[in-house]
């Protein structure tokens, strides 16, 4: 049977931490910034986690279920 591949987007866009929780950016951070706020765009600019719902989709795109 052949290896799996991952998804080579997923691969660009998320990251492992150390406890094995998934990392992401935000969205609505590339353009248009002229009219979002200060604070939004600060806020934006920061990483976070993969929700729960989406934990699963993503670690079978990453090849680690």
């Amino acid at each position: 049977m052949p290896k799996m591949k991952t998804v080579s987007s997923a691969k660009k866009r998320f990251k492992l931490t150390g406890s094995g929780k998934i990392k992401r950016k935000h969205a609505f951070k590339s353009h248009i910034l002229t009219k979002k706020e200060t604070k939004q765009k600060r806020n934006l600019t920061k990483a976070t986690l993969v929700s729960d719902a989406d934990t699963s989709n993503v670690k079978l795109m990453l090849n680690m279920k």
